[in-house]
Order: structure tokens, then C-alpha cells, then sequence
């Protein structure tokens, strides 16, 4: 599962819960599209924000909305004890995968980042993804902790940040990181903007934060570049660029939890307080880039 498009979509949610109707629409949609797996509850879906409870009827709301395309659940939490109860959670919830981004309030060494993975894995029945996400996290993986972490049991995947811009140096990266984990062990690439310069490096995955709304386009790009047709999918990134400008300037959760409105997907508001909505301004450009991009609702 850890190969092709990986869709992760919004959480909606209000201060009076998740709206497990517009989540449940969200994933179906996913599944009837054809992504290759289902990233739920991972950072556009707010699960740093949401309480246990909450994120296990999460995991059990995606998997039943799955329809039998793998899900991959988010488990990160401040604390060992609290991400192996919500490991414990996905898994009776049916998930395919886990996915753990070491949250952090104090910094944490090297040697702590391992010693969560290690107390995680070894309790698992499904593989683990480690999510590098030093965006949100602040802990900032060297590639020989990568590849300490990539030999523990049940480790099958990792989510590296976003690869260089330049074609060379991508290739470099991903190869680089490669040499040091198990063939067992593959590399899928986030930060959208550099998805397509990422598979034509070598990428296995992509998980997309598009692809949890915009799954066609998502696909559309991702075939490209497991086809070989590396101009094509650099060509479809490209003119995705006012999209991108987006994102990096306000993130993924935000521009996604605007979009999702905008198409009717959700209701407003879906985001957990105090995270708020794009500002009415860049609301509007947003609109004004959708339309121009042609990205409706079955995009």
C-alpha cells in the first residue's frame, strides 16, 4: 500500500464534534476515484486537535467509507503511552497502516526519537509509515536515524518533507536515503509542490494533501510518473503552480478546509478552534484559482 497516490483527507470539525457525514462523503469519494490508499488523521486531518475517542471513530468511520481501498491512520501524540493507546485504537478499528510523526513539546534527541519508534513497533500487528514532518514537528530526522528506525519491526514506510527543487539534487536526495534503509522499506515524498519532482526521483509514494479533494488530479500526475512520462508529470505540476503558491503560503489544512467549502464538500466551520479559516481576501483568490484550474468537484 505503500506505493502510488496516497489521499489524505480533511477531518471536518467544529467545537461540537467531527460532522462524520461530510468525513464519511470525503473518504468515498476517495475510494471511488481509485487512489491507492487513505491517509486519515494525518496532519490536513487534524489529528493533533481531536481527542482519543475521537480519533478512533475517525479510523473506523474511514475504513468503513474505504470500501476496501487500505487506510493508513495518524497515531502521534505528546506521549509513548498515548500514541500506543491510539495505535491500539486504529488497529481494532481496521486499519491498514499506522502513520507516527513524533509530536513534540520539549526537543527531543536522537535517541528519544528512536526510543518512540522502537516502543511503538514492537507492539504493532500493521506496518508503520514514519512521518518526517520537521515543518510541525521540529524534529529534524538525520538519514542515519532514518535508517536505525527503518530496521525495527513492522516499519514499511517513511513520508520524507519536501525533496529539492532541482531535478539532480532530488535524485541525490532520494538515493541517498535509499542506500541506508531495507529494500523492504520505501520512500514516499509530501510537500505537493515537489510530488512530481519527487516520483521522477524515485519516489514510491506521494501523500498528497491535493489528492484528499482533488484525487483525479492527484492520480493524473502520479500515473504520469510511474508511467515514465517524467515531462508529463512535471508539466501537470507546473500548472498547478498558483495552487502550490497557495499552500506554502497558508498550508495545506487551511487552503483544503477553504476548498472543501467552497465545493460543497463540508460546512463552514471545519476547523478546530483556534485554527481558523483563510482570510476573506486569499478566500477569494483561492476561488478565482480553482475555477481558472478547472478543479470542481469530480476533479
Amino acid at each position: 500500500m505503500f506505493r502510488g497516490l496516497s489521499a489524505f483527507p480533511l477531518t471536518p470539525t467544529t467545537e461540537e464534534g467531527i460532522d462524520e457525514r461530510a468525513f464519511s462523503a470525503l473518504v468515498s469519494r476517495l475510494a471511488a476515484a481509485g487512489v491507492d490508499s487513505i491517509g486519515a488523521l494525518g496532519s490536513t486531518g487534524g489529528y493533533a486537535y481531536l481527542t482519543r475517542e475521537q480519533r478512533a471513530r475517525v479510523a473506523r468511520l474511514a475504513v468503513e467509507a474505504a470500501g476496501g481501498v487500505p487506510v493508513m491512520a495518524g497515531i502521534g501524540a505528546l506521549r509513548t503511552s498515548q500514541v500506543l493507546a491510539v495505535a491500539e485504537d486504529a488497529q481494532k478499528a481496521g486499519v491498514s497502516a499506522v502513520l507516527l510523526a513524533p509530536m513534540t513539546y520539549q526537543s527531543l534527541t536522537d535517541g528519544e526519537v528512536f526510543g518512540l519508534y522502537e516502543s511503538v513497533a514492537r507492539e504493532l500487528s500493521v506496518p508503520l509509515c514514519v512521518y518526517d514532518n520537521p515543518r510541525t514537528t521540529h524534529v529534524h530526522f538525520t538519514d542515519e536515524l532514518h535508517g536505525r528506525i527503518a530496521e525495527l519491526p513492522n516499519v514499511a514506510a517513511v513520508k520524507i518533507p519536501p525533496v529539492p527543487d532541482d531535478p539532480a539534487a532530488a535524485r541525490q536526495r532520494v538515493a541517498a536515503l535509499r542506500a541506508l534503509l531495507p529494500d523492504t522499506v520505501s520512500i514516499g515524498v509530501s510537500g505537493d509542490w515537489t510530488a512530481a519532482t519527487g516520483l521522477n526521483a524515485g519516489c514510491d509514494a506521494w501523500y498528497s494533501v491535493i489528492g484528499g479533494l482533488f484525487p483525479a488530479t492527484a492520480l493524473a500526475l502520479t500515473r504520469a510518473a510511474q508511467a515514465g512520462a517524467t515531462a508529463g508529470a512535471t508539466a501537470r505540476s507546473e500548472r498547478l503552480e498558483p495552487l502550490w503558491e497557495f499552500i506554502r503560503q497558508y498550508g495545506g489544512l487551511r487552503v483544503m478546509s477553504a476548498a472543501a467549502s467552497q465545493l460543497g464538500l463540508a460546512t463552514e466551520p471545519n476547523l478546530p478552534l483556534p485554527l481558523r479559516g483563510l482570510p476573506s481576501d486569499a478566500r477569494r483568490r483561492l476561488v478565482t484559482v480553482l475555477e481558472n484550474l478547472g478543479l470542481g468537484t469530480s476533479a
